[in-house]
């Protein structure tokens, strides 16, 4: 992720972002890292809501100067005339344009798909929302948790008997939402370099969730089986796909699905006589079970993930984030990098997931501050000094 000279993949291509908070920020941080110049307006009277989220480093959250790198700010109040003027004339040559509002704000603002590609044909308009622009749930207020729950993901999460868990990570803000949106945005602007057209996207976090439902949705489609939480192989049940704890208080997680996998580590670790019961059920898991976790608990994590790893056994230790960030191979991916930013500092900086072999991805600028580029953006438009100043004076920015 090296600074290059090579174009890089969305070099040239314009995008606005409406959004606050993790899902649209982490789509729009995404495009901004492959190249796009990422436009970030904000509220005056305070910004994006993540700003103030904890934990604050110095002034800004943590988690905004994780999502919103290679962006620059701009001030506009959506509310005010002078506001749909400034986004109006920023909206006609833009190429995409990314809100996370519930249906039917951006219609009451005058601001709409049907409104603004009448002067933008080819504008690719992506709306993430909790449940859709359609259906009878697409006014309900929601959050990561409540669109898992309703879309029968949630019941996945849990140990056998027991109520369902909150999740540790943000599977349909991210899952269903962020990333369905850079699938959705990319695959409208391959659709536009053919048609000349863009298109709205309209991106449901709850039905980006029952998307990823393919494996553990097969159980109830295909075999009448609900999934639940320490039930079922994949999630909790199944002693050879489970995690252990070590003499020193540690785990690791053993994920043994192939049958070769297994017999290997029955080899391993002296067990022979399990190697026909891979998948055992009921009295027969709870005494797997109890055998492995006695095994386990008689050594160290590193020293049982040293032994089979050694053995091309599908083993890891379950890492804490200090573990995890300082580990060499995520040193080697580059997944952990800095960048110098005015008020910050040196912050740290989570590297982009997916490689390219000729337009890498890089970090061109840090997190931007509040409006920081609001002057900058308006004379690149066309207005002039006293335009700017007259549109402060009235709030518009």
């Amino acid at each position: 992720m090296s600074k290059t000279e090579t174009p890089m993949a969305l070099a040239g291509l314009k995008v606005l972002d409406l959004t606050r908070l993790l899902p649209g920020a982490f789509c729009s941080q995404m495009l901004a890292d492959l190249g796009a110049d990422v436009i970030k307006i904000e509220q005056p009277d305070g910004g994006d809501y993540n700003r103030t989220f904890p934990p604050i480093y110095k002034q800004e959250s943590g988690s905004f100067l994780l999502l919103n790198r290679n962006k620059q700010s701009i001030t506009i109040d959506l509310k005010t005339p002078g506001g749909k003027e400034i986004f109006r004339r920023m909206a006609r040559d833009a190429d995409v344009l990314l809100e996370g509002f519930r249906p039917g704000v951006m219609d009451r603002l005058g601001l709409s798909y049907d409104s603004l590609s009448q002067e933008n044909p080819g504008l690719v308009y992506c709306a993430i929302s909790g449940y859709g622009q359609t259906g009878p749930d697409r006014l309900k207020p929601g959050h990561d948790m409540n669109y898992m729950a309703e879309a029968g993901a949630l019941q996945l999460f849990g140990k056998a008997g027991g109520a369902p868990m909150v999740p540790g990570l943000s599977i349909a803000d991210v899952g269903g939402g962020s990333l369905m949106a850079t699938t959705g945005i990319m695959a409208a602007l391959l659709s536009r370099s053919v048609t000349r057209r863009g298109q709205f996207v309209d991106v449901s976090m709850f039905d980006g969730c029952i998307s990823w439902l393919a494996l553990h949705g097969a159980e109830y489609l295909f075999a009448g089986i609900e999934p639940r939480g320490g039930e079922r192989p994949f999630i909790g049940q199944a002693p050879c796909y489970n995690v252990y704890t070590c003499s020193d208080g540690k785990h690791l997680a053993l994920g043994l699905i192939e049958q070769h996998f297994w017999h290997r580590f029955c080899d391993a670790m002296d067990l022979a006589d399990l190697k026909a019961e891979q998948w055992p059920a009921d009295d027969a898991a709870d005494q797997q079970f109890a055998r492995l976790r006695a095994i386990f608990a008689t050594q160290s994590r590193d020293t049982w993930v040293e032994k089979l790893a050694s053995a091309d056994i599908p083993v890891g230790p379950v890492l804490s984030m200090e573990e995890a960030f300082a580990a060499p191979h995520a040193q080697h991916r580059e997944m952990l990098l800095s960048v110098e930013h005015p008020v910050e500092g040196t912050i740290p900086q989570l590297g982009f997931p997916v490689k390219y072999s000729h337009t890498p991805c890089s970090i061109r600028s840090a997190p931007p501050l509040l409006g920081e580029h609001t002057d900058q953006i308006l004379s690149a438009l066309g207005y002039r000094t006293e335009d700017i100043a007259a549109f402060r004076e009235t709030g518009a920015i």
